[in-house]
């Protein structure tokens, strides 16, 4: 069990390298633009892994990554989209409110939380509400990005199920299925809005970097599902906010309202009651 937590808290500082980096990028080049080269440089990158491997999958339940790229694929660009249109520091903190998704899903099939858990909940949901907020002309408002970052953090939330599943399966072979539909969608909506999509050297080695460090978190993620239960794994690969808060804070000196700072903090509280 000790391997399986290590492993999900090890995807979640790739995961939140990975969000910060790229929100970053997409602020200037266009959140398409950047999912795209992403998403290309991290399929190549696990099917070069899978390949030097040689094996066969294991079993068809690696099939359950694709619905688990849809909904992910859907809810990083969600993500990305509110990093782009609000600030880093509050955005983060509510799309990491996925955490509470597995949990109640958990509940429905079984699960009984412990005391802590569900005071995370309420934690996460309370936090969630003050740090989508701020304060215009004397009048509180929904925060920039804040619907964005919501609509993340369902896609993010439903995406931990079936990955689960698909990653005891078979971790690699479920990352590769992952990461190819996840290309897929994303070349699909290209071909359809036709963005630009050229980029210069630099960009697009730091994009496909960018798909790099997803695709290791989603690697990692599903060697833990192997080895631990869902509520536990999927709970701590959502602890990613607090990396990229702690970037967005460090680097671009992100200030926001006092009371949203205390919505950050309690949602970071509730996140980290639930994986207890």
């Amino acid at each position: 069990m000790a391997a399986a937590l290590s492993l999900a808290l090890a995807a979640s500082l790739a995961w939140g390298v990975a969000d910060f980096v790229g929100p970053l990028l997409g602020r200037t080049l266009g959140a398409l633009r950047v999912l795209l080269w992403a998403q290309l440089g991290g399929s190549a990158a696990i099917a070069l892994a899978v390949g030097v491997r040689g094996d066969a999958p294991r079993h068809w339940a690696v099939l359950w990554a694709v619905p688990a790229a849809v909904s992910g694929t859907l809810g990083l660009y969600a993500y990305y989209r509110g990093m782009a249109t609000g600030t880093m520091a509050v955005v983060a903190p509510v799309a990491g409110a996925s955490a509470v998704v597995p949990v109640v899903v958990g509940i429905a099939t079984g699960d009984r939380p412990r005391a802590a858990q569900l005071a995370g909940i309420a934690a996460a949901i309370l936090g969630v509400g003050l740090a989508a907020q701020e304060r215009q002309e004397g009048r509180r408002r929904p925060a920039a990005g804040v619907g964005l970052a919501l609509l993340a953090a369902i896609g993010f939330g439903l995406y931990f199920p079936p990955m689960h599943a698909a990653g005891a399966a078979d971790a690699w072979w479920s990352s590769l299925v992952f990461r190819l539909t996840a290309s897929s969608v994303v070349v699909a909506v290209a071909v359809v809005r036709r963005p630009a999509v050229r980029l210069s050297v630099r960009p697009l080695a730091l994009a496909a970097l960018v798909g790099c460090g997803d695709t290791l978190g989603n690697l990692l993620f599903a060697a833990s599902s192997a080895r631990g239960l869902l509520s536990l794994t999927s709970v701590l690969g959502s602890l990613y906010p607090i990396v990229t808060v702690v970037l967005a804070a460090l680097v671009l000196k992100e200030r926001v309202a006092r009371a949203q700072r205390a919505g950050i903090v309690l949602t970071l509280v509730g996140i980290v009651l639930i994986s207890s």
